[in-house]
């Protein structure tokens, strides 16, 4: 049966942050364009390139379904488009968010000859900023952070700079080219970081971001240690070092054996580690026992399923996720679905009202 809140979104949040218990597992939406905006009857171009409306879009979607509230914008394309290349922006009905037309290099060449783009004027950047400005002006109870902003992994920047399937080659076949490609990606993002310190201050800012390309379905453990791993804590470190207390890291798609590497990254104190349904909580609690655990919901079971059948996995998720110590927040193992049922969205909410108390 649901309980009557007796915390808001925040301090709950607030609560993990400080190593406490709160009433209730607080939901995160993983829903920072696409759903909101459909539900909201806008297009998903309109979550780029309109930051007052997917601002408004998110805020109602959250205050109606009973989520935490983060408004941003971001795509998992970083750094195609920031370092020079051509985007596309989503217009197909099941497209979230832009796709990179053109990558800034196509050979180690190219690569090489890569410098460092004017961070203010790159890319995404204006608009992530102009969304942040937005967020900043009030920070309603649903709202643990001031503003929660893209800084997108290392590794996945620097993969997006060439694409995919030319940088995972370059592994092997150009090393030089691809560790020149991290050092610019890590450099950007830290740069990237000091300018959003010299805008906003630090003080309730999370910075936010994912990991796909880095992940076993791409590359190999071997591969993660060698060139992921040293770039990735790196930046977290001059995060860190830069006054950034919690860090948010979406470890997308198959990662469990890449788990113990990343585990010698520092997340902030603590940190918020976000898994996908293939990484189980009860593992991922065991590699990151002071860092607070989001996820891991089936997001094709939200798409597909039934209400039923989206209300049971919830429970799962909730009865495995409230036993970690330290700390769980519900939510979808990666992007919430743009049209994905409301009724099977609803079903989220109403299960952690009647599964997500704590004792």
């Amino acid at each position: 049966m649901s309980k009557k809140n007796e915390m808001t979104d925040a301090q709950r949040v607030r609560a993990l942050l400080n190593r406490q218990k709160p009433d209730r597992v607080p939901i995160y939406p993983f829903a920072h364009g696409g759903f909101p905006v459909v539900y909201n009857k806008l297009s998903i171009q309109e979550a780029f390139n309109n930051p007052e409306a997917t601002f408004s879009a998110q805020r109602k979607t959250a205050q109606n379904f009973g989520w935490i509230s983060t408004p941003m914008i971001g795509y998992a394309s970083f750094g195609g488009w920031e370092f020079g290349g051509d985007i596309k922006w989503p217009s197909a009905e099941f497209a979230q968010a832009p796709s990179v037309t053109r990558n800034p290099v196509a050979t180690p060449e190219e690569a090489m000859n890569l410098e460092l783009p004017d961070v203010k004027k790159a890319g995404i950047v204006p608009l992530l900023v102009e969304t942040s400005t937005l967020a900043a002006q009030e920070n309603p109870d649903h709202e643990p952070f001031k503003i929660v902003f893209q800084l997108e992994g290392t590794f996945n920047t620097a993969c997006n700079i060439a694409g995919a399937d030319q940088f995972t080659r370059w592994l092997i076949k150009a090393p030089d080219a691809a560790h020149h490609l991290l050092r610019l990606a890590s450099d950007f993002l830290v740069e990237l970081a000091q300018y959003y310190k010299d805008t906003f201050g630090t003080e309730s800012l999370l910075p936010w971001g994912g990991e796909p390309t880095s992940s076993n379905q791409l590359i190999s453990p071997k591969m993660f240690e060698r060139f992921a791993l040293p770039y990735i804590k790196e930046t977290h470190e001059k995060l860190i070092a830069m006054g950034y207390k919690h860090i948010f890291k979406h470890l997308c798609g198959e990662q469990n054996k890449n788990l113990p590497f990343w585990a010698e990254i520092p997340m902030g104190d603590p940190g918020f580690v976000s898994i996908g349904h293939e990484v189980e909580l009860e593992r991922a609690g065991e590699f990151f026992p002071n860092d607070i655990i989001v996820g891991n919901l089936d997001t094709s079971i939200i798409q597909i399923g039934t209400p039923e059948q989206v209300y049971e996995a919830t429970k799962t998720t909730l009865e495995k996720g409230k036993k970690l110590d330290g700390g769980f927040i519900l939510a979808p193992g990666c992007d919430l679905p743009p049209m994905a049922p409301v009724e099977n969205v609803e079903a989220i909410t109403r299960a952690a009202n009647d599964f997500g108390w704590y004792e």
